[in-house]
């Protein structure tokens, strides 16, 4: 059994809308976001082998936030990736790790849920995922694969799902 990992990049930050979008770091509900959800990913227990991430400013800053003391292997093709390229950079990357952390972009991210977890292991968790994956959030899968080369589609579960505003409801959507 392998162990996957999904954080989505805290709140950008839209101040200057000139910056290109790749460029764009975090504004202050992503900052409070990113360290509030890294004190749970730290408090939730699961040790991550590896942690792969598009090198967007947004992720990196969320890292810095949430993870400060973790070592990142940045892969452009994160970037906005849909699920057949995080699954080739996580194939290419992942090696004998147990444990693999992405941290990247909706709606990639979101669509691994429906490229992961079969309708007959689709949970409340999952309901809750599928309708609504917001900024700073984070989902552990346990995958029914003994190699990273088997990840392929409905060989995972749902077994954890956090976002910001379960942990402070001042974090919630705004009005």
């Amino acid at each position: 059994m392998k162990t996957l990992g999904l954080l989505r990049h805290a709140k950008s930050d839209w101040d200057d809308v000139g910056k290109r979008d790749f460029d764009r770091g975090l504004n202050d509900r992503g900052r409070k976001g990113a360290t509030l959800i890294g004190r749970h990913i730290r408090e939730h227990g699961q040790e991550w082998d590896m942690v792969l991430a598009s090198p967007a400013e947004r992720v990196k800053r969320t890292l810095e936030n949430a993870l400060p003391d973790v070592e990142a292997t940045w892969d452009e093709r994160l970037y906005l990736a849909d699920p057949a390229t995080i699954i080739e950079v996580i194939q290419e990357h992942a090696g004998d790790a147990d444990a693999v952390l992405i941290a990247g972009h909706n709606p990639g991210l979101q669509e691994m849920l429906y490229t992961l977890v079969p309708p007959e292991s689709e949970t409340p968790e999952f309901d809750e995922a599928a309708t609504k994956y917001p900024t700073a959030t984070y989902a552990v899968f346990e995958l029914r694969i003994d190699d990273w080369s088997d990840l392929a589609k409905d060989c995972g579960k749902l077994v954890h799902f956090k976002r910001p505003r379960d942990l402070d409801p001042a974090l919630g959507p705004e009005s």
